[in-house]
């Protein structure tokens, strides 16, 4: 029997699960509702169902609509990828009604709504999972891999640098993720993924985690110090947007078009805002330090206004190091293709031996998006799931683990004091 899916949530994200579920995956999972709070947005999505899936048009509901969803679609999953800061909400409604749950990352934003989760999964027995795509990479299974086979012995300490450039970096500051209490800022939205990584790779959690940042490139302010005069509030139709690299034009875009331009006159978000505007409260210069379970030691950094996109790691053990470079295709979500999404350019692991020549690893050639995590995750979810040593499906455990080291950092960035993360929930 097909498992049976409805979706909240139908921006920039949504199109990664329907569109398998609807191509890949018919045998196993059917498509039977979307929910949002935005009309037009359904509509854009249900005709690309239609015209470029070649499957029907599903029934939609208003988020106020949502629990009338569940009772008449009888769903067996609900899909969340709405705003971070509402997916507790659904999260929680589907739960109570029955449904199990795949979250898009990250699970919640703060300690008080992760708390509620975890509470509603004791409560109902339910079971819910994130999507962690990253995992599933070739290159980011590997180093799983090479840890747990002893390659380096005991690992003692890792340095973690992400780097966002100024397409895909300066995105989230156009968008609803400029407001910290929609995502957490950037070390909750998008450093989960990173978290996530570590605890993945190194098999424990964190303890103590020390955070400091701000926003030193992105809003008028900074923009005002480098001498900037021509500003705008959004940039679709604006003359001062005309010429700049940072601005993003709906209107050239048939996809942003359709799900942002086009549905504005519904709920007044707009997309395109400007990333030296005013408003602004999230972080683009982050450095956290943390310390897990195991003793080791995590220094990390993430910057959103870089020339290239990607990340260096390297990895210290009692045997020896491993380095990882990584450099993924820029994109803006919703704006291409979804293959592109986290694409990569290079990728290279090397491994230095305490005692004996460096060399370099051999990595699978991952297809697909984020660095061919995104096909092996989505078999994952909607097909019968394989067995894997490396243990790549992840829990609301692990969901919980990688957002509660960003929210310990954003605790940090607060007070100017280290957090532990045990005690900002109960499991």
């Amino acid at each position: 029997m097909k498992k049976r899916y409805a979706l909240v949530g139908t921006g920039g994200r949504a199109e990664f699960f329907y569109g398998a579920i609807v191509k890949d995956f018919q045998e196993t999972s059917e498509l039977v509702a979307i929910c949002d709070i935005n009309q037009t947005r359904m509509n854009f999505t249900n005709g690309l169902l239609v015209n470029k899936y070649e499957y029907n048009a599903v029934p939609t509901y208003k988020a106020d609509q949502f629990e009338e969803m569940i009772r008449r679609e009888k769903p067996d999953y609900v899909i969340v990828t709405s705003v971070d800061r509402t997916h507790h909400t659904y999260i929680i409604k589907a739960m109570e009604l029955g449904c199990d749950v795949i979250s898009e990352k990250p699970m919640t934003v703060d300690e008080e709504k992760c708390q509620e989760i975890l509470d509603t999964i004791k409560r109902t027995g339910r079971q819910l999972r994130v999507t962690f795509n990253y995992r599933y990479a070739p290159h980011n299974t590997k180093i799983r891999e090479l840890i747990m086979d002893g390659t380096i012995g005991d690992v003692h300490s890792v340095h973690f640098e992400w780097l966002l450039n100024t397409e895909h970096g300066a995105d989230y500051f156009r968008r609803w993720h400029r407001d910290k209490r929609n995502g957490g800022g950037l070390l909750v939205h998008k450093s989960t993924h990173h978290f996530d990584l570590v605890n993945f790779w190194l098999g424990t959690r964190p303890e103590t985690v020390f955070a400091m940042g701000g926003l030193m490139f992105y809003g008028r302010e900074n923009a005002e110090k480098r001498g900037v005069t021509n500003f705008y509030q959004r940039a679709t139709g604006n003359e001062n947007a005309k010429g700049d690299p940072f601005a993003l034009h709906l209107d050239k875009n048939k996809n942003l078009k359709g799900l942002y331009l086009d549905a504005e006159h519904e709920d007044g978000y707009q997309r395109d805002q400007s990333v030296f505007g005013d408003g602004i409260s999230i972080e683009d210069t982050m450095g956290v330090m943390v310390r897990y379970k195991n003793k080791a030691i995590l220094t990390y950094s993430l910057n959103a206004y870089m020339p290239w996109e990607g990340f260096s790691v390297q990895i210290n053990g009692s045997k020896g190091r491993i380095e990882m470079k990584v450099v993924e295709k820029s994109y803006v979500n919703s704006g291409g293709l979804k293959e592109d999404e986290g694409a990569l350019k290079e990728k290279t692991i090397r491994v230095f031996p305490m005692f004996a020549a460096p060399y370099k690893v051999e990595i699978e050639e991952g297809v697909g998006g984020h660095g061919g995590g995104d096909p092996v995750l989505l078999k994952d979810i909607f097909d019968k799931p394989s067995d894997d040593r490396f243990e790549r499906a992840a829990s609301h455990v692990d969901g919980a683990m990688s957002i509660l080291t960003g929210i310990a950092g954003n605790i940090s960035l607060r007070t100017g004091q280290p957090v532990a993360v045990d005690k900002l929930v109960t499991f």
